[in-house]
């Protein structure tokens, strides 16, 4: 079980850094979506990519830091499900927000995983 929370907890870190970046480096085709589909503010989509950005830092400093790995997963478990709501909301299928759903529940393995357990 440890391997296995180890290795999501890798793959959702590479994700969100390259998720992340491409949020944040102003990707064209992320910033149409954003404002276009979504209609958000480009700033929440650099917002997003930066919250997306420091939770996959967490997820890689959470190797050695089990505590941190867990509020970094939680963190990405809330913006996958503020995708999959936002999907869903704008009447789009399951073939685009199945990726959040898979996003999501790999985050809430990790989160559960990485628990913290108090010993009374």
């Amino acid at each position: 079980m440890r391997w296995t929370v180890g290795i999501i907890q890798g793959l959702l870190a590479a994700a969100y850094i390259f998720f992340g970046g491409m949020k944040l480096t102003g990707n064209r085709v992320q910033a149409e979506v954003f404002t276009q589909n979504y209609h958000f503010p480009l700033a929440f989509m650099y917002a997003i990519g930066l919250v997306e950005l420091l939770a996959a830092i967490g997820l890689i400093i959470g190797f050695k830091m089990h505590r941190v790995a867990f509020y970094s997963s939680g963190v990405i478990a809330l913006i996958m499900a503020g995708a999959m709501f936002t999907h869903m909301s704008l009447g789009q299928g399951f073939g685009v927000w199945i990726i959040p759903l898979a996003l999501l529940m790999m985050a809430v393995f990790v989160l559960i995983g990485r628990r913290v357990k108090k010993i009374w």
